[in-house]
Parts: C-alpha cells; sequence; structure tokens
C-alpha cells in the first residue's frame, strides 16, 4: 500500500469468507487504479488517457463454461439444459474453498457498487479482484454509490474474479479449466480462468433475470433505452448483434438512458448498469462520435492494437479478436441521464436483420405477435462472417439474450405481454437487413429509410396512416411513410420474381416455427396466434 501512496477504507473480508490476503485495496479511484494498473503492467496509456488492457485467451465470454448452482431454490425454477448448465452444491463448495486459499497471497482490489437505478429494486454488489483493471471495469460498469455511504457499505451479493486461477475438470465438475458459477442461494459468483472483463457485468445480468420477475414484478430486457428531449417519451431497442441496435438508439436527438441493460417496473424503466460496454471494431468519429469521444482517461479499451510506432489506436485492427471494447462510465456520453431512469416505454422496437430479404421494414405488432417474436429473438448471419457459413444463415436467440435468461422465455414473454396491455405500448418490428432478395442478390435497406420509419413511430405520425395486413407475418404494415418510398415498405414489390419471393418467404416462416417448437408446449394460446404462417399461392 505504501508503494503507491494508497490508504485501505477496510480490510475486513470475512463477510464474504476471505480471511487471509496480502493486501486489500478498497474502492480506489480511477486515477489510482491507472496508477497500479501501469506499475504493474496490466496495460498501457493510449494517446486519449485510457488504458488498454487484454483479456488473454478469452476474448470473449464462454458460454459453455457458465453455471448456475442447481439447489433448492433453483432446481424447479431455471430452466436447465445448454444455456444454463448445472453444477452441484458440492463442486461449488471444492472451488470457492480453493479460491479462497487462492487468495492467502494476493493483493485484492474490492469494490462497493450497485446494479440498478431504481433504490427498490437495486442490489448491493461486493466485486473482489486480484488484477486492477478488472477493478476499473467493475468502477465503470456498475453503479457508483456515494463516498459516504461506502464506510457502512453492506453487500447481499458478492464477484470473486481470479483470472489466475484454474479449476481442475477432473475433480472440480467443470468442462474445463476456466469457469463462471452462479449460487443463487449464497448470492455468490466466483469467476476463474478467464481474463474477460464481461463475465462479471453479464454475471450480474443473469442474477437480475433470475431475482426480478421471481421476487417482484420487474420485467427484465436485454435492451437499450433512450428518451426524447423534449417530451421524455421512453423508447426501448431489442436487437442481437448486427442488427443496429447501438447505432439506432444513439440518437442526438434524444437521451440515452443506457446501452444494454434495464428493468421495467410499474411505473418506469432503469439502467442496471453505470457505464457502457461497446464494440469498438471499426469505430470512427464520423460514424459514432459519442463513443469515440468517451474513449478518455478512464476507460478501458481491451485488446485493441496502436498504429505502429504510436500511442493512436488502430481500431480496424483484428489481430487479437474482432470483438474488441471499450468500458466508460455512463456520464462519459454528453446527452445520458442521471439517474439513469426513463418513464414506461411508448414504443419499442424488436431489430431484426432479416438476410433473406422478406421481412417488411417495418411492422406493428399486437401482443401476442410480440410475445412470439421475443421468445424467438430471430435475426440472421451474412455469408462469410464465419468460417463454414456460405450462405445466410437464421440466428435464434430467445428473449434477445438467451444466454443470460435463468428462466424458461415464456415467464419472460408472459410477462411483457401484461406491460404491453397495462401501458398500451407500440411494439414495431423493424427489418434493418435486405430488401429486393437475399443477400448478395438485394441491397441493405438504406440507414436513412430505418431511421425515418423509427423517426416516424416515436413521433406518433406511424399513429395516422393506413395499415394493411401481411399475409405471412400477420402484422400491420404502414401503407405510407415520410422519408421512404411506398415500395421499400413491402418487400414483395422490391423483388423481381414473386415465385421466388414467396419460396423464400415459406422457408424462412418454416424456419421460425422449427425454432419454437422448443417453446410450444409453454407457449400460450395468444402468443401462438402471433407465429407467421406460410403462403403457398405461388407453390
Amino acid at each position: 500500500m505504501e508503494e503507491y501512496g494508497i490508504k485501505s477504507q477496510k480490510s475486513d473480508l470475512s463477510g464474504i469468507g476471505v480471511k487471509q490476503f496480502k493486501e486489500a485495496y478498497w474502492n480506489l479511484a480511477p486515477s489510482e487504479l491507472t496508477q497500479i494498473i501501469i506499475q504493474n503492467k496490466e496495460g498501457e496509456l493510449c494517446d486519449t488517457g485510457a488504458i488498454m488492457c487484454d483479456t488473454g485467451r478469452f476474448t470473449g465470454r464462454s458460454p459453455q463454461d457458465r453455471y448456475i448452482v442447481e439447489d433448492e431454490l433453483t432446481k424447479d425454477k431455471i430452466w436447465w439444459g445448454e444455456i444454463n448448465k448445472s453444477i452441484s452444491e458440492e463442486s461449488f463448495e471444492r472451488l470457492h474453498t480453493k479460491m479462497i486459499g487462492y487468495l492467502a497471497d494476493k493483493k485484492l482490489y474490492v469494490r462497493d457498487a450497485y446494479a440498478g437505478a431504481d433504490k427498490t429494486y437495486r442490489i448491493k454488489l461486493r466485486v473482489v479482484n486480484t488484477v486492477a483493471w478488472h477493478n476499473l471495469f467493475c468502477y465503470n460498469m456498475f453503479i457508483r454509490p456515494e463516498e459516504y455511504k461506502l464506510q457502512s457499505f453492506e453487500p447481499n451479493f458478492t464477484i470473486i474474479n481470479c483470472p489466475g486461477f484454474q479449476a481442475d475438470p477432473a475433480t472440480d465438475g467443470t468442462r474445463q479449466e476456466n469457469f463462471a458459477i452462479i449460487n443463487l442461494t449464497k448470492r455468490i459468483i466466483l469467476i476463474g480462468g478467464t481474463g474477460y472483463s464481461g463475465e462479471m457485468k453479464k454475471g450480474i445480468f443473469s442474477v437480475l433475470n433470475f431475482l426480478l420477475p421471481t421476487e417482484s414484478d420487474v420485467f427484465p430486457m436485454h435492451c437499450s433505452a433512450n428518451m426524447g428531449i423534449k417530451d421524455h417519451d421512453t423508447a426501448i431497442f431489442f436487437g442481437l448483434s448486427g442488427t443496429g441496435k447501438t447505432t439506432l438508439s444513439a440518437d442526438p436527438n434524444r437521451q440515452l438512458i443506457g446501452d444494454d441493460e434495464h428493468g421495467w417496473t410499474s411505473s418506469n424503466v432503469f439502467n442496471f448498469e453505470g457505464g457502457c460496454y461497446a464494440k469498438t471494431i471499426d469505430l470512427s468519429k464520423e460514424n459514432e462520435p459519442s463513443i469515440y469521444n468517451a474513449i478518455k482517461f478512464g476507460a478501458i479499451l481491451e485488446n485493441t492494437r496502436f498504429f505502429k510506432n504510436s500511442r493512436e489506436v488502430d481500431y480496424s485492427n483484428t489481430e487479437v479478436t474482432e470483438n474488441t471494447r471499450v468500458s466508460y462510465p455512463l456520464h462519459f456520453i454528453d446527452n445520458s441521464v442521471s439517474p439513469a431512469i426513463g418513464g414506461i416505454p411508448k414504443n419499442i422496437f424488436f431489430l431484426t436483420c432479416d438476410c433473406f430479404g422478406v421481412m417488411p421494414p417495418i411492422q406493428r405488432l399486437t401482443p401476442g405477435q410480440a410475445m412470439f417474436h421475443f421468445i424467438s429473438g430471430y435475426t440472421s448471419k451474412v455469408a462469410g462472417t464465419e468460417d463454414g457459413i456460405d450462405e445466410p444463415v437464421p440466428a435464434f436467440s430467445a428473449c434477445f439474450g438467451a444466454p443470460f435468461m435463468p428462466l424458461h422465455p415464456t415467464v419472460y414473454a408472459e410477462q411483457l405481454g401484461r406491460k404491453l396491455k397495462e401501458s398500451n405500448t407500440n411494439v414495431w418490428l423493424v427489418n434493418t437487413g435486405w430488401t429486393g432478395g437475399p443477400y448478395g442478390v438485394g441491397s441493405r435497406i438504406k440507414l436513412k429509410y430505418t431511421r425515418a420509419m423509427i423517426t416516424a413511430a416515436l413521433s406518433g405520425v406511424l399513429d395516422n396512416v393506413g395499415y394493411r395486413k401481411h399475409s405471412m407475418f400477420r402484422a400491420e404494415i404502414p401503407t405510407t411513410c415520410p422519408g421512404v418510398p411506398a415500395e421499400i415498405l413491402s418487400p414483395r414489390e422490391t423483388w423481381k420474381d414473386d415465385q421466388k419471393f414467396y419460396k423464400m418467404a415459406n422457408s424462412l416462416v418454416v424456419k421460425f416455427t422449427k425454432n419454437f417448437d422448443k417453446f410450444r408446449d409453454m407457449a400460450s394460446e395468444e402468443t401462438l396466434a402471433g407465429e407467421p404462417i406460410e403462403n403457398n399461392s405461388y407453390s
């Protein structure tokens, strides 16, 4: 401690089972942590003042190595399977004991924080790190308590994160040496064998996705959210990678509530986090000025590289991974809301990138249709983006975030349906993908058209236009929209061959049906009524 000139606020960690350690640094400021990070050679300073760090072997989450302890609390509530993998109480205790022993000769970095901007529903976290830059990540990503509250802070959930500690799969019940284990009864998350910081944030997101629906009627959402500067109307954007969630929710005419995780109560929408964790691949000031300008002192870049002989970051560099990231506090975004709370959403946008070119660019959904598409979580992967993909491939992720949803997807869908009916919220299914043919034949729907449609929905213009019902998706399609050519609104009109259009559209409907079969037995009649149907007019 003396070598850094930094004094510890506390030293007792026995409340979370940690009784022996070399030294503990409590709730250090970004400047203090940056000093330690550089001295420990954990990272390097960029020309903007941000710190650049590497995550090591793992440059993303490892979903196959994330476990939930199966016990009396969880055994009948968790949706067990490939996504939510179980681990025994005995394996957890064995690993917990080993990790406590591992910490005995380590310097620790301890962070007290909140998850949840709404004080009624927030949880109090204590994070124990063996790496200083991970502790700075937690400062950025979780909500920072007022300083006077830190002296008496008592956590109700704990994360112990030791990248250098590895499990023994032969005896510890894990698949391999790395792991992230959630114990919902003891309220502890153990992370080891991986330096990827996102495991911490997504671990707490999974916890909230279990606690909030089961302990209160708060609907947890993997989405971005913003609100109008003048009318303060809240909008929510769901979407998987590549659908435009970040781009479309970053609107200079609206205030950012948050970019990834939120809860919907009976009176508001609130951010779970205190920061943003944005992708930086091919980042430019012209295309993403808010993110670009947030990369300054206090921000952490992950797995990026400098231009040769400089400290300037080369955002196009994929030497380490395409999943390069930056974390920074929410207040680094000029038009962010503080506290990060908005009203009941007036509009919800489900974003999809349909590479088959058959989904309309915007559809208005009924609550039943919204529940169906929410459970489906559809988008598609473009040919060439992954090894072995030679043509567009559909991708479904339940609730637009299956890896973080411990409960059965129908639980969240029914909660969404209730919220929609209580609030009379509009739900729009927006296709940011292809029109006039599939990928390789047609063209990507122009961003200016998508922005025009979202603006029209937000402003209420689309409340006062004519609609027609789609023959297959059975949702309502506006017949006109300011700034958008009428033919763009109907994908069939952009194709040169009706028979080819319906053949492609039917094949997509079949994929929706096949994917939904695993949820069908637990889905309500209202949800099932929202399922698309084939149109065999040209078969």
